[in-house]
């Protein structure tokens, strides 16, 4: 029996502030039930996974699952006894073992017993749960995997792994946080059809939180809506998500259209990737194309196609082994793999939204904003070239840390400590901006991404999932670059949050002049934002077109994305 009854559960901000997670929640989930759960980013999804994962202590009502029951009053321990009922696949999750496929779900299953996976004793394991092993993988269909190492894995077969692995726990309740979110479409369809499928053999009761109404109506037989940590209605899954669409604003009536001019060129690129025990990957070669200014250039294809390795050498943060990418900046050309001021001054112009994003965990977003037009504005070539001068730092080293800002801070860091260097550098060179200037300059952003100027001073771990996605977004949008690329950032944004983020970057792009090339998954936001689009498949262009529908109606055929295809 899975049950729960009146659960609430607030928090506590760092300015005394009391934010509502979720009140007053009570349903009842069926054996063998796959029950939906969707709303808008803030709306209390993941807060309420969280309580019924047995990670989260409520602070009223109960939440009973098997023969465990826990409310506000319960000890540690028996929330400990509600995370052994239950199992958890998170979206972002990848904690697997180095080894093969096999051996990690037998590690998983001798924990079951013996409370220790990493000292799995593997002849042990396989004589007591070697057959049990091999049932769980055929459930995930890896069974022709069940021998290679967990790193050649394409990105789908990882996620199967890991949902391969909460099965060994026996759970009577498996949770799934925005499975495949993030995914291509042909990923995405193998990973709904591993939850299909355990849920009919199994007959294990299945709660999936998504946000994404075509995941709802492939999985689910009854489908919750959140809104503002309450449920608003329940029922059959189109009904439910027809409803929760029909808050959605219109498409802005703006036709992004590019000009004549041509802005960036990506010339004959040539790149190969190994991997010690995989041999060759992927070997990308005839790469050519031109972008014109204000095109908005989407970059599609399955996973492993090559995507965002392309996208970090137009940004300079990856080069390719042979082939050159130019930018065209005030009327000069200029070759991002080239170090000095002809690079920097791309850089100062140009904007890098990565797929794994992180926003300061402790500083506010103001000040983060603060930092980053002291990264982009107008005149911080001169600025900080004028500053490394005294330092007595060459112009090549200016340049090579000046890269470091376009990185992941984690990323970044790690290659300031190769060098023996501090990042309290990159403060000396490229000072942030006065905080009065840096409201005044964010209004009109903040504005267009529907953010309220009330959250400049609240810190990250403050936000919703759907806050942090727009504030990154507007964080790179501040200094109004003029060429914007974008990795796969707004997965985790609800369609309607998406919507909005959509219009507000055809606007801002539009008014502003900014040339973006983007990579996404999500067949309807490339629809709706991209004016061009270019299909890639193992390393090489299969189409580039105009006909932006065209091209995604033959991705979505190419994955076989059944998914995307219910009526």
């Amino acid at each position: 029996m899975i049950k729960i009854e009146n659960v609430s559960k607030s928090y506590k901000l760092d300015d005394g502030e009391t934010v509502t997670g979720i009140k007053n929640i009570s349903f009842e989930v069926k054996e063998g039930e796959i029950l939906g759960i969707i709303g808008k980013s803030g709306s209390g999804k993941t807060t309420l996974l969280r309580a019924l994962r047995g990670v989260e202590h409520i602070d009223s009502g109960s939440i009973t699952v098997g023969d465990v029951t826990v409310n506000s009053e319960s000890s540690q321990f028996y929330y400990n006894m509600l995370k052994k009922e239950t199992a958890i696949h998170l979206q972002r999750s990848f904690g697997i073992w180095p080894e093969t496929v096999r051996e990690n779900v037998l590690r998983k299953l001798y924990s079951r017993r013996y409370f220790d996976e990493a000292s799995t004793d593997f002849e042990v394991a396989e004589s007591e749960f070697g057959e049990e092993a091999d049932e769980i993988l055929e459930l995930v269909s890896l069974t022709e995997k069940s021998g290679h190492y967990a790193s050649v894995l394409s990105g789908g077969e990882k996620q199967r792994l890991i949902i391969a692995r909460q099965l060994a726990k026996r759970p009577k309740l498996l949770l799934l946080d925005e499975p495949a979110t993030m995914a291509c479409p042909k990923t995405k369809q193998e990973i709904l059809d591993a939850v299909k499928k355990i849920n009919e053999k199994l007959n294990i009761t299945v709660i999936v939180v998504s946000h994404l109404p075509d995941v709802q109506k492939y999985l689910a037989d009854r489908v919750i809506l959140l809104e503002d940590g309450e449920i608003k209605d329940e029922g059959d899954p189109v009904e439910i998500t027809d409803k929760f669409m029909s808050d959605m604003e219109p498409i802005v009536d703006i036709e992004n259209v590019a000009t004549d001019e041509e802005v960036i060129e990506a010339k004959d690129i040539y790149k190969r990737f190994y991997l010690v025990t995989g041999g060759e990957v992927l070997q990308m070669k005839d790469i050519n194309f031109k972008v014109n200014r204000e095109n908005i250039l989407s970059l599609v294809g399955p996973s492993g196609a090559g995507k965002t390795v392309l996208l970090r050498m137009l940004g300079g943060l990856d080069f390719p082994d042979k082939g050159d990418v130019f930018y065209n900046v005030d009327g000069n050309w200029e070759d991002i793999a080239l170090p000095g001021m002809g690079r920097m001054a791309i850089r100062s112009k140009l904007g890098f939204m990565h797929q794994e994003f992180a926003l300061s965990h402790y500083a506010t977003v103001l000040n983060q904003l603060a930092v980053r037009l002291g990264y982009k504005n107008h005149n911080i070539v001169k600025e900080a070239r004028e500053r490394a001068k005294k330092l007595d730092l060459s112009d090549e080293l200016l340049d090579s840390l000046y890269l470091l800002t376009d990185l992941p801070e984690h990323e970044a860091k790690a290659r300031l400590e190769q060098v023996g260097l501090m990042p309290e550098i990159l403060n000396d060179l490229f000072p942030k901006f006065p905080e009065t200037a840096t409201k005044e300059a964010v209004k009109d952003i903040f504005d267009s991404l529907d953010l309220s100027l009330d959250i400049l001073h609240r810190k990250s771990y403050e936000l919703s999932g759907g806050q942090k996605v727009r504030v990154m977004l507007a964080l790179i949008l501040i200094s109004k670059p003029k060429f914007l690329l974008l990795d796969e950032p707004f997965g985790d944004l609800d369609p309607i949050t998406l919507r909005t983020v959509t219009n507000s970057l055809k606007k801002i792009s539009k008014k502003y002049g900014i040339t973006i090339v983007m990579v996404s998954h999500n067949t309807d936001f490339i629809k709706e934002l991209s004016n061009r689009a270019i299909f890639m498949d193992n390393g090489l262009v299969i189409d580039d077109d105009t006909d932006v529908d065209k091209i995604v109606d033959d991705f979505i055929g190419f994955c076989h994305a059944d998914y995307l295809m219910e009526e």
